[in-house]
């Protein structure tokens, strides 16, 4: 028996997929999971003929509702008397505008709240239980009952993450929402903001580029001048807006600063190569920010193109189960190259964002998000924004983090000037004072002296931050101290390791540290070198990062000191799992501080005769100490830690090179090196274990 699904049934019966599934679950009890859901076609026309017979009732309802109006006309005491009754029963309720819901309203007007439902269907309003309801509604509803409400002011909570009191950027976000608590009510839907994510030539590019020339807004000709890093297209009449930068900086970070700018995910795995290195890391960036995604399967083109075993590797690397094997992700077979199946992934874009109801404050004063920014030899600092509430227009004085200004000119994503931006729409503005920071939040302010004032005190304490290092993440140090407060806690993990038979090891070893007072999550597992990518994952999840064999580049490192991210590296996983032990116990002492001094690489080999293989080095950041030791990478894997028995400028006996000099180097009893091997030095420095206020002793 053939089956249909849920979306396709709503298109035929003129209603959308939400209300549909409302319907199904409230008045047929029937629990479909999301719009992708299938039934079968018996059980469809039953519903179509249900829901026709429902509305039928409403006409008659309206026609009987109509002739008593009649009747009513045609005996004028008659109406008087329903009019003195009408009077005499009418009471006035006063409610909070906070947690308006269904059952609550119900309680108060002393109505049953599936009568509500009943009567609301018949007049073409879809409630469920308990449902949040917004004020309109709520007088709606009263009315029908007899009922005068009038409302309290609310209390909005703003939509920040946890912070410092005297977070200035907190303060703003708070002030923007005080300007519009009053508006709550008039709330409507936004386009949704996508970023295309994956790995390396599995397609984001072409699937962009596809899309852009596939569906731009009527009226627009030949192609498009991509230069603000997003755009808009138009498509069935909705718009949605794409995210054309690195998609990891583009929602993880956001979700670290709680400006959330990425509604939704498409993450493009290729049929011909199937879930990549890249593909875990963008998927779990993704889950971390609690972003729906949708899997866009590409190149179903080729001829070794198999869509089974990617949804096989989708399930068993990712977690995701495609809906038509009985999961919840929607899954899109496509071709970017032939732009088969493209209209089929804007649809379920729509579709996802419908569900997701995402709303926006559609007019006054804007807020919106930094996604990219530089300067231009001609214009100065610029900053790509998209709009998140409000209208941005030309004039407009704004800060920006640490940066302020006034809006002189805005460019849209076909490289036109326009004087206004409204919500989701992508612009570049000119007029900052300085290149501004990316992700952090533009707020229109009431002037430049105000914008200027908020700015200085944000970078002054941005400087005060950066001089005490007060930012503090999670150390293994810290474990015991968790498992002694009173909630239960959390131990977030990123794991890197050299390669996959290693990460599956290691993940087995740690869950198996079942404990009762701490929970410990995998939040990233990967192979190669730890990036500053990973470190950005770390932060935004506040997890340790713990490496097996792999190195750690220098950005990275650097990245994490500023951050405050711990990172372990280990090279015998009895080492590993031996630490993560002594945490869980209290027991972990206080470690010799491991320092990276710098970086090289073998540039050539010598035989020599009665002392043995010696390495030709550049040394290129840092330096090499002959006391100290080295790690030997080939292809970013860890083949070797070993000492240093002889370091030679020339023909002396030297104690440390400094890059960006040369220098030949006798591995202590290692001579199994090549030529491009990547080469870490470092040295051991002893750190005494110092009082913390705040969390004790560590």
């Amino acid at each position: 028996m053939s089956k249909t699904r849920v979306y396709e049934i709503a298109k035929e019966l003129g209603m959308n997929s939400k209300e549909l599934i409302e319907i199904l679950q409230e008045e047929f009890d029937i629990q479909v999971k999301s719009h992708m859901s299938t039934l079968e076609d018996e059980t469809v026309e039953a519903i179509k003929e249900l829901i026709e017979e429902m509305r039928e009732t409403k006409k008659t309802e309206k026609k009987h509702k109509d002739l008593s109006k009649d009747a009513k006309e045609l005996s004028k005491e008659e109406e008087e008397i329903t009019e003195l009754t009408e009077e005499r029963t009418i009471k006035e309720i006063r409610l909070s505008e906070e947690n308006l819901t269904l059952d609550k309203l119900a309680k108060v007007i002393g109505v049953e709240q599936n009568d509500i439902i009943k009567d609301m269907f018949l007049k073409g309003k879809i409630l469920r239980p308990g449902q949040e309801l917004d004020k309109n509604t709520v007088e709606e509803i009263a009315l029908s009952y007899n009922t005068i409400v009038s409302f309290d002011s609310p209390k909005i909570e703003p939509e920040v993450v946890e912070s410092d009191e005297e977070d200035l950027e907190l303060q703003l976000a708070k002030r923007w929402i005080e300007i519009y608590e009053k508006e709550q009510d008039r709330l409507t839907n936004r386009p949704p903001v996508v970023t295309i994510m994956g790995h390396v030539d599995h397609g984001k590019t072409s699937l962009l580029d596809a899309i852009r020339h596939s569906h731009l807004a009527e009226k627009e000709e030949g192609g498009i001048t991509q230069s603000i890093g997003a755009y808009q297209i138009e498509y069935k009449g909705e718009k949605i807006t794409f995210i054309d930068t690195p998609g990891h900086e583009a929602f993880t970070e956001m979700r670290a600063r709680g400006a959330q700018v990425t509604d939704i995910v498409v993450l493009v795995i290729a049929a011909d190569d199937g879930v990549m290195p890249q593909t875990i890391e963008a998927c779990n960036h993704a889950k971390s920010a609690n972003v729906p995604i949708i899997v866009a399967i590409n190149k179903i083109d080729k001829p070794n193109a198999n869509i089974d075993l990617t949804k096989q590797q989708m399930v068993s690397k990712l977690n995701l189960v495609p809906e038509d094997w009985g999961g919840d992700t929607i899954t899109v077979p496509i071709s970017a190259k032939t732009s088969k199946g493209i209209d089929d992934l804007l649809e379920m874009i729509i579709l996802v964002a419908e569900l997701q109801d995402i709303k926006c404050i559609p007019d006054g004063k804007a807020r919106a998000v930094i996604i990219e920014s530089k300067v231009d030899k001609a214009m100065g600092p610029l900053g790509t924004v998209i709009v998140k509430d409000g209208i941005l227009k030309t004039g407009d004085d704004f800060v920006a983090g640490a940066t302020y200004g006034r809006v002189r000119r805005m460019i849209n994503d076909k490289g036109q000037s326009v004087d206004e931006a409204t919500p989701s729409t992508p612009v570049q503005v000119l007029g900052f004072n300085d290149v501004p920071s990316m992700h952090s939040i533009l707020y229109v302010v009431d002037s430049k002296d105000e914008a200027r004032t908020i700015a200085e005190k944000i970078r002054q304490r941005e400087l005060e931050k950066s001089q005490s290092s007060n930012k503090r993440h999670i150390k293994l140090e810290d474990i015991m101290e968790m498992m002694q407060a009173q909630e239960k806690k959390t131990l977030n993990i990123l794991l890197k390791a050299s390669t996959y038979g290693e990460i599956e090891a290691l993940k087995n070893a740690i869950q198996k540290f079942e404990n009762p007072d701490i929970d410990i999550k995998i939040v990233h597992a990967g192979i190669g070198a730890i990036s500053t990518s990973d470190i950005m994952l770390a932060s935004a999840s506040d997890a340790v990062v713990l490496g097996f064999r792999v190195k750690a580049d220098s950005k990275a490192i650097k990245m994490a000191e500023a951050e405050g991210i711990q990172i372990r590296r280990y090279n015998i996983i009895f080492d590993l799992i031996d630490d993560l032990k002594k945490a869980l116990e209290g027991m972990l002492e206080p470690e010799e501080k491991e320092e990276i001094i710098g970086y090289g690489v073998i540039k050539d080999e010598f035989k020599i005769k009665g002392i043995g293989k010696v390495a030709g080095v550049q040394v290129t950041e840092g330096q090499v100490l002959k006391n100290g030791g080295v790690r030997i990478y080939r292809n970013g894997s860890l083949v070797a830690d070993v000492k240093i028995a002889s370091l030679k400028h020339y023909k002396d006996e030297v104690k440390s090179i400094e890059a960006p000099k040369e220098c030949g180097i006798l591995f202590e009893n290692y001579e199994d090196f090549s030529k491009g091997d990547e080469l870490e030095f470092y040295k051991i420095v002893k750190v005494k274990r110092e009082l913390n206020i705040e969390q004790g002793t560590k």
